[in-house]
């Protein structure tokens, strides 16, 4: 049973639902198998919860 984990900022259910799959697609492609058997999961994380280069995120957005 393939897991495949995603981190990401919060998104739309239909982009979630257009990820899953594609993931799942990409995977079966790749690397074979059947599409129940793959397992993703999406964890959504707040950009004031995310940092890059010592600064949060919407800290860099808020300085564009």
């Amino acid at each position: 049973m393939p897991i495949i984990r995603v981190e990401m900022f919060k998104r739309t259910q239909e982009q979630k639902r257009n990820l899953a799959k594609e993931l799942t697609e990409a995977f079966v492609n790749t690397c074979g198998g059947k599409k129940d058997s793959i397992k993703i999961l999406i964890t959504e994380v707040d950009k004031n919860d995310w940092a890059s280069g010592g600064v949060i995120t919407i800290d860099k957005e808020n300085n564009r």
